[in-house]
């Protein structure tokens, strides 16, 4: 069965400065998050799908743990080459049974990991969320992580007061990677996604997923790409201001137009 979208990391280097811009744009944004391994996040959410604003704000607490590896020293090294989206989650209802799937490809990247942390409600109040994830690799495209995310308290992270946004956007159309030979990257996004086909379109091809499409385009965003030749490069949103004030607003934070990241 297909995977929808779950997440999108936007790594920077400045959170609070990345948070402002979001709300600058219309997004809410929720409270400031800490990880175990040193990361830190602010979340904009919409029903089932979010962008993770994160940073590597203690690298004296990275460790030899999986999370660490392929989260935070990966994000860490991505942010020294410059502020981007560096990672795309899918959803999972059963990581161990998509863990082995992925393995059985020959993508696993990792075994399934699991970690809890606490959550703020817009009131201020503490709540309880976890989290498993395992990742999968693209050999093609070393820049970016891929990972599927099953939630175990989904009623504690999605809130419907973060989920209205000023700005009209209503949620996340699709996700672009851009590629130089988009072929080389269709094996591995099928076995990824769970998607029995890929719909050519051009020059690249689109999978059609429960939640977001992923678009895989030789040249859909045009800018400068100095890092690499494929790269996760942007999203379409969703709703009655998303082409006018969503967006596409966000292209000029530096968040596309580079090859490592979305």
């Amino acid at each position: 069965m297909p995977r929808g979208l779950d997440h999108i990391v936007h790594a920077v280097r400045d959170l609070d400065a990345a948070a402002a811009i979001y709300r600058g744009l219309g997004f809410t944004v929720g409270a400031r998050n800490r990880h175990p391994w040193g990361t830190h996040n602010y979340i904009v959410q919409w029903p089932g799908c979010f962008i993770e604003l994160v940073t590597l704000a203690e690298p004296d607490r990275l460790g030899d743990d999986g999370f660490s590896k392929l989260f935070g020293a990966f994000n860490g090294d991505f942010i020294a080459r410059g502020d981007g989206l560096s990672m795309l989650l899918l959803e999972s209802r059963d990581a161990r049974a998509d863990e082995a799937t992925l393995r059985a490809a020959g993508y696993a990247a990792s075994g399934v990991m699991r970690f809890e942390r606490e959550g703020k409600r817009p009131d201020g109040s503490t709540v309880k969320v976890a989290f498993s994830l395992a990742f999968a690799e693209d050999r093609h495209a070393p820049d970016v992580h891929f990972a599927i995310c099953q939630q175990h308290y989904p009623e504690n992270f999605w809130n419907p007061a973060l989920q209205k946004h000023d700005n009209g956007v209503t949620g996340v159309a699709a996700v672009v990677m851009v590629a130089d030979a988009p072929a080389e990257h269709r094996d591995f996004l099928l076995a990824f996604t769970g998607a029995p086909m890929a719909r050519d379109d051009g020059e690249g091809f689109t999978i059609d997923l429960p939640r977001g499409a992923r678009d895989d385009d030789a040249g859909l965003f045009r800018g400068p790409v100095p890092q690499g030749p494929t790269g996760l490069c942007g999203g379409r949103a969703t709703g009655s201001h998303a082409l006018r004030r969503g967006w596409p607003c966000i292209r000029h934070t530096g968040c596309v137009g580079r090859g490592s990241g979305f």
